[in-house]
């Protein structure tokens, strides 16, 4: 009885999401999502504060990892590697707590590809983990 007992509540907690929770938490990780890549552009920090955990690390385009603090110097003010940037499309996985998204396909100039962890503490959605690739063919263009 106790292990019935248990497992009904731990199906409780694992699934306490509801259809309409996950697509309020969809459109807030897109739009959050949407407004970091807009950020690197444009040098404005506000989102990436708001986005990134505190204990949130990273892995550029280079292997390097970077953290929270790291992210927001290297961004304030004046866009220095780009002219622009945004996704085209998403996908979102749920597992519980956490989130992962990803763009699906390589695009055409400059692209890379990107994958960002997220996960729901307290009541707010944050992304704890990044991690970026230069895209299949990028790298043989001159």
């Amino acid at each position: 009885m106790k292990r019935v007992l248990t497992a009904c509540l731990t199906g409780v907690l694992l699934c306490s999401c509801t259809s309409g929770d996950r697509k309020e938490s969809e459109r807030y990780i897109i739009d959050s999502e949407r407004q970091w890549a807009e950020s690197v552009a444009t040098g404005d920090t506000i989102a990436i504060e708001r986005i990134l955990a505190g204990d949130f690390i990273g892995t550029d385009l280079q292997g390097r990892s970077y953290d929270k603090a790291k992210m927001i110097s290297d961004h304030r003010g004046a866009p220095k590697h780009f002219v622009s940037n945004r996704f085209n499309q998403v996908k979102i996985r749920f597992f519980g707590e956490t989130a992962v998204v990803w763009e699906p396909r390589a695009g055409e100039h400059g692209r890379f590809a990107w994958r960002d962890t997220w996960m729901r503490r307290n009541g707010k959605w944050q992304i704890v983990g990044a991690e970026g690739l230069i895209a299949p063919g990028e790298l043989e263009k001159p």
